[in-house]
């Protein structure tokens, strides 16, 4: 690049290096003040490239530093949401992470299914275990009362809150977790062990339809959930034990940031799974009709993966901050 006149640049942008700084000086900018404050940072980093490369100036590449790391943690900690950062989140960044880590969480999710259909079909096999679990009283108390009475004893808002504060505390486990690696292997395996001993009994207790009658409306996108959460944990894991070409901390720090993605749409998620089970589980619409929910939620969650992800990612979303959040420089603009 041609060296430029450093005099003329710096008459010629300080105006924007000025108005930045009055941004990130304002305590409470508004949705429009917010979104000016990322353009003029994308702005000014693009001319401290261009200083940087054409025409080095030691003070003045040292200002201009300056004032886009106070402009970057007034982004990061201050910065008022507006409606297209949801709609970029929901569009773009969580999508894309999903269908980046679906390796993992899909190999979760079938290893857990696996295992649960083996636990299970043991179980069933064996009903003597049972009698090592649970009494006779309790056993005829799970399959004749308490199964079915626990979608329905409290009112249905009250439990769809209940059900996604638990679900979601399970999901943020696995994923806080996930830097240890092992102790995300024993929440899911619980879990599932769960699920097996109560299906067992319920099946060897010729309650199989109302089993799964009540399970899988809700249950498919609900374990999905937890499933995504364990898979993103075991990939943080993973990240710092085979970290590839960089260091251990860069690895974990960008695994970190995904996963703190995911943990955020699984809240939503999780909410709408909630609001299944509390309202559309103990409903009294047909067997058929109630799963057919759940079974359509599932497949919505999977095409907003496999299409709408893909579509994200394909176009450079990684799930990750944005990158103009991440560094003080960006490609200088055509």
């Amino acid at each position: 690049m041609p060296r430029i006149d450093l005099d003329a640049y710096v008459i010629a942008h300080q105006r924007d290096w000025a108005r930045l700084e009055q941004l990130v000086a304002t305590k409470r900018r508004t949705g429009a003040e917010s979104d000016e404050l990322v353009d003029r940072y994308q702005q000014v980093a693009t001319h401290l490239s261009v200083i940087r490369t054409s025409a080095p100036d030691g003070e003045l590449v040292a200002h201009l530093s300056s004032l886009l790391g106070r402009a970057r943690i007034a982004m990061l900690a201050a910065r008022v949401p507006s409606w297209r950062g949801v709609a970029g989140f929901f569009t773009q960044r969580f999508p894309a992470a999903l269908y980046r880590l679906r390796r993992w969480w899909l190999g979760c999710l079938l290893a857990n299914v696996v295992v649960t259909g083996v636990m299970m079909a043991w179980l069933v096999q064996n009903p003597q275990v049972e009698q090592n679990l649970l009494s006779p009283a309790e056993v005829d108390q799970l399959v004749n009362t308490d199964f079915a009475s626990y979608y329905s004893e409290n009112a249905a808002s009250a439990f769809a809150t209940q059900v996604w504060l638990n679900n979601t505390w399970v999901s943020a486990l696995c994923i806080a977790l996930g830097v240890l690696g092992l102790p995300v292997v024993y929440v899911l395996f619980t879990n599932v062990l769960n699920l097996a001993i109560v299906g067992s009994i319920m099946i060897n207790n010729d309650r199989a339809s109302l089993f799964w009658g009540l399970i899988l409306p809700h249950g498919l996108l609900e374990l999905t959930c937890v499933f995504v959460a364990g898979g993103v944990g075991l990939r943080l894991f993973w990240s710092w034990v085979e970290p590839g070409g960089r260091t251990r901390a860069a690895a974990l720090a960008e695994a970190g940031r995904t996963a703190a993605t995911v943990a955020m749409g699984l809240g939503v998620l999780l909410l709408i799974s909630g609001a299944i089970e509390g309202f559309v589980t103990p409903s009294g619409l047909p067997t058929w009709a109630r799963i057919a929910i759940g079974v359509l939620a599932e497949l919505l969650f999977l095409a907003y993966v496999f299409v709408i992800g893909r579509a994200a990612a394909s176009r450079g979303a990684t799930g990750d901050l944005d990158a103009e959040l991440l560094g003080d420089t960006v490609a200088a603009r055509a």
